[in-house]
């Protein structure tokens, strides 16, 4: 098997680790890998899910009887640690490694729901209580977004990238529909005061079978190669290729010609990942700024308001909202699943900015039937599920872009930071919906806020058609040639820049 040598006279490494990655056929490691890492998408809908499940109930006397300001807070300080863990964590994760931080960050969300669970009644000690292991359970699961999708990128080939990121960003919703199943079965048969408890263990229960599964995978062959460490990527790639071998398939021979020279970067902070981003890759900040902002502001806009919009415009019982958001996952759950491949196939560029705008041409069609008053709870349901079905696509899509277009050395720190614009911005939404919303006697300015975030999607597409980049089956090393890279040019070759050459 080949292996990595140095470049006589120029300090730098030639590895082919990257080409054989890409080689691969698909394999149980794969399907091993997607399981175990995947897991954080499933933990962040289960958690959010649940949360909201169940705030009513902390509000009880029986229970924690806080206030509502006190438990929508908490809320916000989950999302704030989101925010503080994507950032911190992603920098551990291209600073240290993608294994450390998969495992670290998932034992750190973990400590945090499992603290939840303990919180006593009201008083200010429980809710500083509260609120610390709800930020410690954020800073994990937003430390998960940048080192798992670093990881998935890095280690699945070139040629299921775009179906199998979609896939895992989309299993999101499998992580919401399990939290209203679960709250709904726990709320239902124990006492309030046992209830809302196990509900915050769910999600560790989860993560504790995970994390088993996760210490069997190797660190990433490219993060390892780029970080000068060759002898350790030797070792990783070659164990990856042992076990699909073992799994009865057979090596594809390797294109001596992808054979990359690097020699590795010094360690690049937040103010050096400014000048990467702006001042290299302009148009693909633009790209990933856009789309990473307007599914958050849709998402956040409709799923946090559904069951307002549900109880005061269609009647519906509190009581019965959660059977339409059963209806609501699904529909979001099937978009990346059943549209996932086209984005390898028919192209990046095509489905991203089809699948925003076709959502948003669907919710404005919508919000016409709506402001006529020709539908009916069950028909809003249904014309949601359609419209996002195209949606959750094309948002799992906006991370995978986020994700595969920036170099290995600043992966993580780019995914963090705009996973945390998109927060900023996607927090708007609830708000201009919910004073939109009022007590749901003006169908004409909720129709308004239907129109608002069908125009925020078509942007997004708008934008994906212009600045775009057709990267499916692409080497993540011809998307963005890495910083160790020798010969590397100063700007990327889809911005316009020539291919880099290798001494």
């Amino acid at each position: 098997m080949p292996s990595d040598a140095n470049v006589p006279g120029s300090g730098a490494i030639r590895t082919l680790i990257p080409a054989r990655i890409d080689r691969l056929p698909w394999s149980r490691f794969h399907t091993r890998l997607v399981a175990a890492l995947g897991v954080a998408w499933v933990l962040d809908g289960l958690e959010i899910t649940v949360v909201s499940a169940i705030a009513a109930l902390l509000t009880r006397p029986e229970t924690l009887n806080m206030s509502p300001v006190v438990v929508t807070g908490s809320a916000s300080v989950y999302l704030l640690g989101e925010v503080a863990g994507a950032l911190y964590f992603g920098h551990l994760s291209d600073k240290l490694g993608r294994k450390n931080l998969f495992i670290l960050t998932l034992a750190i969300y973990l400590i945090g729901s499992g603290l939840t669970a303990l919180t006593l009644s009201n008083g200010p000690v429980s809710i500083f209580w509260l609120f610390l292991t709800r930020f410690i359970a954020g800073m994990g699961i937003g430390g998960e977004y940048a080192a798992i999708n670093s990881a998935i990128d890095e280690l699945i080939p070139a040629q299921y990238r775009g179906q199998i990121d979609l896939l895992v960003n989309g299993t999101y919703w499998l992580g919401a529909l399990g939290g209203t199943l679960g709250s709904f079965i726990l709320l239902n048969q124990l006492e309030p005061n046992v209830a809302w408890r196990l509900a915050f263990l769910l999600g560790p229960v989860l993560g504790i079978i995970i994390i088993v599964l996760r210490r069997n995978l190797p660190e990433s062959p490219r993060w390892q190669i780029m970080n000068g460490q060759a002898e350790e990527a030797e070792r990783s790639i070659s164990q990856i290729e042992r076990e699909v071998e073992k799994s009865g398939k057979k090596l594809p021979p390797l294109d001596e010609s992808k054979a990359l020279d690097l020699r590795p970067t010094t360690k690049i902070g937040y103010v050096a990942l400014t000048k990467v981003l702006f001042q290299e890759y302009p148009t693909r900040s633009v790209l990933g700024a856009t789309l990473m902002i307007t599914q958050s502001f849709l998402y956040n806009a409709i799923f946090f308001t559904y069951g307002i919009v549900l109880a005061r415009f269609y009647g519906v019982d509190e009581r019965d909202v959660p059977i339409y958001l059963i209806a609501f996952c699904i529909g979001n759950f099937c978009g990346p699943l059943l549209l996932g491949r086209l984005f390898d196939t028919v192209g990046r560029k095509k489905m991203i900015s089809g699948t925003y705008i076709i959502s948003g041409l669907l919710l404005a069609v919508s919000a016409v039937l709506f402001q006529a008053d020709l539908l009916t709870a069950f028909t809003q349901t249904i014309a949601w599920c359609v419209i996002f079905f195209f949606a959750s696509a094309g948002a799992s899509a906006g991370y995978l872009t986020v994700s595969e277009l920036f170099p290995l050395e600043v992966r993580a720190k780019a995914i963090a930071v705009f996973f945390c614009i998109a927060q900023l911005f996607g927090s708007m939404g609830p708000v201009i919906y919910g004073a939109l919303i009022g007590d749901g006697s003006d169908r004409f300015a909720m129709f308004i806020g239907f129109l608002l975030g069908a125009v925020v999607m078509i942007i997004g597409g708008v934008v994906a058609i212009i600045f775009g980049v057709n990267a499916e089956g692409k080497a993540l090393e011809d998307l963005a040639p890495p910083l160790a890279m020798v010969g590397r040019t100063g700007t990327t070759r889809a911005e316009g820049a020539a291919k880099p050459t290798i001494p």
